[in-house]
């Protein structure tokens, strides 16, 4: 139960943090506390990888879906109780195609209010799931009895279609539920999964495909000694020496802890999500390798580009390409994150079994993006830590609360600031990172994207371009505890 739920504002509940520090503030790489399980661990690199379900229309661009409580097998031998759509964590793949718009029909059977976003979506403001859009429980019955509203409140019983015109290029969105106070710990619980827009000039591209391009949602959990996912919430919400934000114990890709993968001696195509509520990753290939980024958040890159390592914060994707035949046949390839030690430095393991055919090729040329556009203004935005609250411009969220109001069709310059690690999410708006302290960006920073992990002291300007809607939408840290604590805010598109 959340602070609101005991009947306190989030201010008056953070106030109750009195003196607690943030340990890591400002420091080091880490962007969250440790939280440990006691629930015994399969060996690595034996689990196999899950794929995660493709979703089928029940009509011409409708598809229905339905979140639930169900128990799966995450550790060998326990049940996890999981909230999941569909009952699967990761919940189905959405395949997506530009210019064919899609309803998704989201139905709530489980004991609390939801609201389903996009992650990197070009979507109206409606279908958006902003935090206060909820749908109730089918039944109108929820555990969380004493949930308090918010001005503006929306509630949706039962059920809600998320119209998605689908007019953005083709790119690797995913999707997870976004409720006011509560992101965190259902997204912990299973709310995510990929949603995959493709297009005409991707088709174009001899890229992997099929068996070979791999869908993989990385993120972090730690578990209780039957299974149960354990998180760190007390009768007033959130823990306080959680407050920097959960990391847990266990990595998980596609929901299996550790996993291992037979490839052939073959080019494939990885899409790489971190899904973590805190962790950030640094992932390598050992013994060694590249990475041949092609994608970043929002659709290709001009150009192919080479890394040795790949860093994501939380909300962040890479598409690359990975050539297995650079690997004696028989030899083991296992990611890595360099992050970390002990068993979060370990990701997922793949097994070289066998040389193939290879019909696929990265081109020099993959797209034509979008030309960057020329900015009409500047604006600030100071993500910080303010007496016991995380707050944007010194400023505590509050549904409705307009802190920008950027004209339809044009592009403005973001400057955004931090005393912590904050990975930035923009809604309906993509961007180009310009600078990080006023140096040119990282080579990671290519292409057009929606999340930009901020590091602590750092000032990252980002140009950001406003088409599609008009109408409400959000930027928040996308450190889910971070979220939780007030670190959003909304700006208009006029």
């Amino acid at each position: 139960m959340s602070a609101r739920q005991a009947g306190l504002s989030r201010r008056g509940f953070l106030g109750l943090l009195g003196g607690t520090a943030l340990a890591a503030t400002g420091c080091g790489e880490v962007a969250g506390e440790l939280l440990t399980g006691s629930a015994p661990m399969p060996a690595p690199f034996t689990v196999p990888l899950p794929i995660p379900q493709v979703a089928r229309p029940v009509s011409p661009g409708l598809y229905e879906v339905t979140q639930r409580v169900t128990r799966v097998e995450i550790l060998p031998g326990l049940r996890t109780e999981v909230w999941g759509y569909d009952g699967t964590f990761p919940g189905p793949t959405f395949e997506l195609r530009r210019g064919e718009p899609a309803t998704v029909r989201v139905r709530n059977e489980l004991p609390v209010p939801t609201s389903t976003h996009l992650h990197g979506g070009v979507t109206p403001p409606d279908s958006d799931g902003y935090p206060t859009d909820l749908v109730i429980p089918a039944g109108g019955h929820s555990g969380h009895s004493a949930h308090m509203t918010h001005p503006g409140e929306v509630h949706h019983e039962g059920t809600k279609d998320y119209r998605y015109p689908v007019g953005q290029r083709a790119a690797t969105l995913w999707y997870h539920d976004h409720r006011m106070d509560y992101t965190a710990p259902s997204v912990w619980q299973g709310l995510a999964g990929f949603a995959l827009v493709r297009d005409e000039e991707e088709d174009a591209l001899s890229l992997p495909a099929g068996e070979r391009e791999l869908p993989l949602l990385i993120c972090d959990r730690s578990f209780a000694e039957d299974g149960s996912f354990r998180y760190p919430r007390t009768h007033e919400g959130h823990d306080s020496d959680y407050m920097e934000g959960v990391e847990g114990d266990v990595i998980l890709v596609n929901g299996a802890p550790w996993p291992v993968h037979e490839v052939t001696a073959t080019r494939y195509r990885l899409r790489l999500l971190n899904a973590s509520n805190a962790r950030r990753l640094r992932l390598r290939l050992a013994p060694g390798g590249r990475f041949t980024q092609i994608g970043s958040d929002s659709g290709l890159l001009a150009a192919p580009v080479r890394h040795d390592t790949l860093p994501m914060a939380p909300g962040e994707r890479y598409d690359v390409v990975v050539d297995f035949s650079a690997y004696p046949v028989g030899s083991t390839v296992t990611l890595v994150n360099t992050l970390a030690d002990g068993p979060a430095g370990k990701v997922m393991r793949f097994v070289v079994a066998r040389r193939a055919k290879d019909d696929s090729a990265v081109p020099t040329t993959l797209s034509r993006p979008p030309e960057r556009p020329v900015p009409v203004t500047t604006r600030s935005f100071d993500f910080r830590r303010t007496g016991q609250s995380w707050t944007i411009n010194g400023r505590v969220y509050r549904p409705g609360d307009l802190l920008a109001r950027p004209r339809l069709g044009t592009a403005e310059v973001w400057r955004l600031t931090s005393d912590f690690h904050h990975p930035v999410h923009l809604h309906l708006a993509h961007f180009l990172v310009l600078a990080r302290n006023g140096r040119p960006p990282a080579a990671t920073d290519a292409g057009w994207k929606d999340t930009v992990d901020v590091r602590p002291y750092e000032v990252v300007d980002v140009l950001a371009r406003f088409e599609g809607y008009r109408g409400r939408y959000m930027l928040h840290c996308h450190n889910l505890e971070h979220e939780d604590m007030a670190m959003m805010a909304d700006f208009e598109v006029v």
